[in-house]
């Protein structure tokens, strides 16, 4: 509407319903909200909210429902977003998602069928930025967040908090000016670890059972080996008559050139690898591997579970079920050893079996390193992005920006490898002192996902998947959020570490001295802090050929496996050499080429936060 045009008695009117409407909008504007802190709005008026936002008011028009098709290579769901995090963004914003997963219809295949048709959905989700988001920037499958002035009108919090990530996604994908993209797991603290009560690698063991065989001092990784046996030996099945084993392993996760499971331990050593590539690099060193030699900690992964299996300590099952049949079998008692907290504590320890000193706990050895993720004011290398068919990207684009909000963040953090927040008013609150504070509901939830049943006015279903399924972590959880001045992780939050422990908590804080996992890291000096930088540059890509060539990976991850259940040593070292020779003669030194390389970029790029 041209304003200039109108009679100066009819402006007056219209900026007076303007300015009504700017102040009572939805709380998407950035601006403050005076409500107070222990308020609790209603799905009415959040509803109400919603379908009066008015379009004149600047803010993307709500009364129309928005269903999103959102593909993403991360998620382990396929189908339409239900229960708790559905009922809010559909109050809030009037969107439904529809999720697909390429992890659970063909992996690559999938993605590249999806590139092929040139769309891919509304909202996509890039697990890293090596191939699959170049690709998809080249082939004008993603929308620029400059064009129109999308990113400063819809995502003014975004544009204002973490202006690094903005300039990273310009530099390195968005030829100096263009944005396709922003980074997971983004902060605004330049440094330290990342990690929030727990790391991301344990190892986590059953405590009850550990301290049942008389707690042996572990020297090195492969002394778990025998304490897990004699744990087998005293529990040799679960409640319900079935078998335990220390190891259950999954194949659905299996990519970048190997078998994924036969990496943990590299990070315990502090390691981690560079996506597509061949090395383990060290964290806070300018040192790195090939992980195919023999003193990697991939191969002796492989000798490792090898053995277990020899011993029985490895479920046989491993060869053909997906992750899902796995966190099912960690949630029965049927396995002993977790390389994650957030998925052996988090599946097992139930308030009823933490109260009888039951559940998985850290368990480290005498020799370990924990690799620990420094703050990332660039973001990580996951990727969120808008596909250049998208169907109203304003109202995406405000969606998004709410994501990385203290309010957006508050209700999902934890979400990728831990247990979100979830609604305000339901699973947490403000108390009194305008702290933040688990609810007893909460506390269920946490405890136990997929058994805990969430009221149907927070959307109903259990609280795990009701969980944003898009499986992508915005903001980093141990942040500090500004409107409380505490963590946005729940278990950081000082009311949850006062809370009254279990008895599992009580016995392993008495045993360890400290109150978290990181905290025996940090105050025993066995953190290795990788910074997180950025060159500046355009990041390194794989030569077309190089990327092409998926039969190397596929030759080390098919041939691993077979290593792992191979009837003996003989048979070991012959699929060994076998693996090697056919790398090798597929162009596996061209591979190790473009590693190395890769490498000095990410020393390259550390020097930016040092």
């Amino acid at each position: 509407m041209r304003l200039n045009k109108l009679p100066l008695l009819l402006l007056s009117m219209v900026l007076v319903l303007v300015l009504a409407s700017c102040g009572g909008g939805n709380g998407n504007s950035g601006k403050t909200n005076t409500a107070k802190a222990t308020d609790k709005p209603t799905a009415e008026a959040t509803n109400a909210a919603a379908e009066t936002t008015a379009p004149s008011d600047g803010a993307p028009d709500h009364s129309k429902p928005l269903k999103l098709t959102v593909f993403s290579t991360t998620a382990n769901y396929a189908g339409p977003q239900t229960g708790w995090f559905a009922k809010l963004i559909k109050d809030k914003f009037n969107i439904e998602l529809e999720i697909v997963a390429s992890n659970l219809t063909g992996g690559d295949t999938k993605i590249s069928a999806m590139m092929a048709s040139g769309d891919l959905g509304d909202i996509i989700i890039f697990g890293d930025d090596k191939n699959h988001y170049p690709n998809a920037i080249k082939g004008n499958l993603l929308l620029d967040w400059t064009k129109d002035g999308l990113l400063d009108k819809y995502a003014p919090d975004i544009a204002k908090q973490f202006p690094k990530a903005i300039e990273k996604a310009k530099v390195a994908f968005g030829g100096g000016s263009a944005v396709y993209g922003m980074g997971n797991s983004v902060a605004t603290n330049p440094s330290g670890p990342s990690e929030g009560k727990d790391m991301t690698w344990g190892p986590d063991l059953r405590w009850d059972l550990y301290q049942q065989i008389g707690a042996p001092e572990i020297s090195k990784i492969e002394d778990y080996l025998p304490v897990l046996k004699k744990m087998q030996e005293l529990e040799p099945k679960n409640e319900l008559g079935k078998k335990t084993y220390a190891f259950s392993l999954w194949s659905d996760w299996d990519g970048n050139y190997k078998m994924t499971l036969a990496k943990q331990f590299a990070n315990m050593m502090g390691y981690d690898e560079i996506p597509d590539t061949a090395l383990y690099v060290k964290a806070d060193e300018e040192k790195y591997y090939d992980f195919l030699s023999d003193d990697s900690w991939y191969m002796k992964s492989l000798k490792l579970y090898f053995e277990a299996n020899q011993m029985g300590l490895l479920d046989p099952d491993s060869l053909t079920q997906k992750f899902d049949d796995v966190v099912a079998k960690y949630k029965d008692g049927r396995l002993l050893f977790s390389w994650f907290p957030w998925l052996g504590a988090a599946n097992y320890n139930t308030p009823e079996r933490t109260a009888e000193g039951k559940g998985f706990a850290l368990v480290p050895f005498k020799d370990e390193l924990m690799y620990s993720t420094g703050f990332n004011v660039y973001g990580g290398n996951g990727i969120i992005s808008i596909g250049a068919k998208a169907k109203d990207p304003a109202r995406i684009m405000e969606f998004i920006n709410w994501m990385y909000t203290p309010e957006g963040a508050m209700i999902s953090a934890g979400s990728g490898t831990a247990v979100p927040n979830g609604p305000k008013g339901l699973t947490w609150d403000i108390d009194s002192s305008g702290k933040p504070v688990v609810t007893d509901f909460g506390w269920k939830a946490y405890a136990d996902q997929q058994n805990t049943k969430v009221p149907d006015e927070y959307g109903g279903g259990d609280y795990y998947y009701g969980s944003n399924q898009m499986n992508f972590s915005f903001v980093v959880p141990a942040m500090v959020n500004p409107q409380t001045s505490e963590p946005y992780d729940h278990n950081l939050w000082k009311t949850s570490l006062e809370r009254n422990p279990s008895k599992l908590d009580s016995d392993w804080r008495a045993k360890m001295g400290v109150l978290t996992a990181k905290e025996y890291f940090e105050k025993n000096n066995l953190l290795a802090v990788a910074p997180q930088g950025f060159t500046g540059k355009e990041p390194l890509t794989m030569d077309k050929t190089l990327e092409q060539n998926k039969q190397i990976g596929t030759v080390i991850q098919q041939i691993s496996w077979k290593m792992v259940f191979a009837k003996n040593q003989a048979e070991f070292d012959k699929l060994n050499k076998e693996m090697h020779d056919k790398v090798n003669g597929l162009g596996y030194a061209d591979v190790m080429d473009f590693s190395v390389k890769k490498a000095q970029e990410l020393f390259e790029a550390r020097k930016s936060v040092k």
